[in-house]
């Protein structure tokens, strides 16, 4: 491996204090891993907006300490553009300089998408709104968007987002190898040359992975479904089983020399520092 991986982490915004105390536990244990920044989630029309500010304000405040700063994500549909230019101030004013700028699902019961159709376009308002202040980071699907029309459409789609002026871009999470491979390539053929950075999912519930599968497109492969199936209620058996898997896959993602790695950490710390630990990624 010729340089280490930038590696970064995913939250989801508390919503107890009890959930606020625990993530503030997960952060610093994951500070072991000197990840570059925590992202935060943000509901589709803003539905968890207050949440997901005062989890990247309470980050962004001890970035000065810890080196690591905070890249909310940003969902514009069902937005205005007035909302959006809103909460880009909003960061702006508390020192946030980079995004995760994405479309997002229409909430339920929703008709209206707003002023934005897709990430293109709120990748585009950022740019001219505020220039080059945020660092952007979008979405990549290298196993195809579940609402593309194609593949070829869903490609094309990527790379609007790139000609619009992301600087990275961060991947659905995914357990073939060969999909991230080929979309790497892909890239490279059409002159995309910004960092495509392999979302990690650790596997922590397998009910719950199949749902969020089902929901985004991401395959879980016929043989590692049919050895969590096998597994049923015996918990310790599938996380000794699991961490093994997700050692072994992001090892190989290490192999081929990926420029970073970000972890979907679901707000826990132990399956992710345990691979890490594995692989020697944690600095002292």
């Amino acid at each position: 491996m010729a340089t280490s991986p930038v590696i970064s982490c995913e939250f989801f915004p508390p919503k107890t204090e009890k959930g606020v105390s625990n993530l503030q536990m997960v952060q610093d244990d994951l500070a072991a891993l000197n990840p570059a920044f925590y992202s935060v989630t943000f509901g589709a029309g803003g539905s968890t907006q207050d949440n997901t500010l005062d989890a990247v304000v309470a980050i962004q405040q001890r970035a000065a300490e810890t080196g690591i700063d905070a890249a909310p994500h940003l969902s514009c549909v069902g937005s205005s553009k007035e909302r959006i230019s809103s909460i880009l101030q909003t960061y702006r004013d508390n020192n946030i300089s980079r995004l995760v700028a994405l479309r997002g699902d229409l909430p339920s019961g929703m008709r209206d998408p707003g002023d934005f159709r897709y990430a293109n376009e709120l990748v585009e308002f950022i740019r001219a709104e505020t220039g080059d202040h945020f660092t952007i980071e979008v979405a990549a699907y290298p196993e195809v968007h579940p609402q593309a029309q194609d593949a070829n459409s869903d490609f094309e789609n990527f790379k609007r987002k790139v000609d619009a002026g992301a600087d990275s871009a961060i991947t659905q999470y995914f357990y073939n190898i060969d999909a991230y491979l080929y979309f790497a390539d892909r890239c490279m053929q059409s002159g995309i040359d910004i960092p495509i950075i392999p979302g990690i999912m650790p596997i922590n519930n397998y009910a719950q992975l199949a749902r969020f599968s089902a929901g985004c497109g991401a395959e879980i492969p016929r043989w590692l479904r049919k050895q969590l199936e096998a597994y049923y209620d015996d918990i310790p058996s599938m996380q000794a089983f699991t961490t093994d898997f997700l050692t072994d896959f992001t090892e190989q993602l290490l192999e081929i020399e990926v420029p970073g790695l970000h972890f979907y950490s679901m707000n826990k710390s132990e399956p992710v520092l345990t691979v890490c630990e594995r692989l020697g990624l944690i600095e002292d």
